[in-house]
């Protein structure tokens, strides 16, 4: 389908850049606006679907079948700059809130992991609407009824540990983050050292006793504003400091297969699943197209992008249109102008990309069989 492959180029390439692959690989011309189209269409779709998942999970009557007693979850958020109306309504940026969720971790190679049947969800909307969101996409893949331990891991921000319900719930605070902050308010390497041993020893009233009382004493009035900004921060996130496998919590046995490792692979997914798609390149975004284009990129991070997009593109174009682009091109047609005029493949080189030549299963002729 057309759709399908609209659909996996731009999660990696620009409108432009779509229109003009899929004109030059498939010789059907498809304008920018065109791409744009179907692209809206889809999120649109796929919006109404997450709602109707994120209803369905509050009736506690969610359609997931994978079982797992164990769940994990890391939730942050990347601002986006903002366009038009929504740039004068809301400011320059808007903050996207990004959640995923996960069994476990699976050995794929020699010291390399992957995330086992990750869920991805993403939107600009207030925190509450997004947890019944995230919590309906939980649903959507996993049998819920069955974990009975779910750990969060997070940066702290409010609207993240709010999600946090029951009392098998866990939340940690993401360790990139808490390093971090060590680092960027501790100057002095001794206290830098020290504050590291007590959080490693698990000392977490020690820590901010220490940081404390060092506090109180330096007379540098930077070093002092510095550490009471890293004494409240980890004072609002005690619970968190510790890592969840360093609490000797009853934690269930992981399915076979699978290994539980520490957290914190949030950053590394703000990037591969939003940031490297809608940031830089001076993208600007109107909150629904950014939204409907999130759909995309997290159902790609979630593994089901073409299958999503192949149920549901009849409903989303329409019967006429969707049989129109099933149809392939015949060579007499593809010979001549389609759509504005494009002769496909005329002056058409293929992409010397290989995502690209792998999406549309292109080989190289000394491969072709005859």
């Amino acid at each position: 389908l057309l759709a399908e492959k609209i659909a996996e180029s731009i999660c990696k390439a620009t409108y432009r850049g779509t229109s003009e692959m899929i004109s030059e690989l498939t010789g059907q011309r498809v304008s920018q606006t065109g791409v744009w189209n179907v692209v809206q269409a889809l999120g649109r779709k796929l919006d109404n679907r997450e709602l109707q998942n994120a209803k369905a999970a509050e009736r506690s009557a969610g359609k997931g079948k994978l079982e797992t007693k164990v769940l994990f979850e890391e939730q942050d958020g990347v601002y986006l700059n903002l366009q038009g109306k929504d740039r004068k309504e809301n400011g320059k940026k808007a903050e996207m809130k990004v959640a995923i969720a996960y069994e476990g971790c699976e050995k794929t190679g020699k010291n390399r992991y992957e995330l086992s049947n990750k869920v991805a969800v993403a939107s600009i909307e207030k925190a509450d609407k997004f947890c019944v969101r995230k919590e309906g996409a939980i649903a959507e893949k996993y049998n819920v009824d069955e974990i009975l331990m779910r750990v969060l891991n997070g940066d702290g921000a409010k609207w993240i540990k709010r999600s946090i319900k029951g009392e098998n719930a866990f939340y940690q605070l993401d360790p990139f983050h808490r390093n971090k902050a060590i680092r960027e308010y501790v100057q002095d390497e001794e206290i830098r050292t020290q504050i590291f041993e007590f959080l490693y020893s698990e000392d977490t009233e020690g820590m901010l006793e220490y940081i404390e009382a060092v506090r109180n004493s330096v007379e540098d009035m930077k070093q002092q504003e510095d550490l009471e900004q890293l004494l409240k921060y980890f004072t609002n996130n005690k619970e968190g400091l510790v890592c969840y496998n360093r609490r000797g919590l009853d934690i269930p046995e992981a399915k076979e297969g699978l290994e539980y490792r520490n957290m914190g692979t949030m950053e590394s997914n703000i990037f591969t699943i939003i940031g490297n798609r809608m940031k830089g390149r001076r993208a600007n975004w109107s909150i629904k197209g950014g939204n409907n284009l999130a759909k995309l990129l997290t159902l790609k991070a979630s593994k089901c992008l073409n299958e999503t997009i192949a149920n549901i593109t009849p409903i989303v174009l329409g019967e006429t249109y969707s049989q129109e682009i099933k149809s392939p091109l015949t060579a007499a047609k593809s010979l001549c102008s389609v759509g504005s005029g494009y002769n496909g493949y005329a002056s058409a080189p293929i992409p010397n990309l290989p995502w690209a030549k792998g999406l549309f299963k292109i080989k190289p002729f000394s491969d072709l069989k005859f």
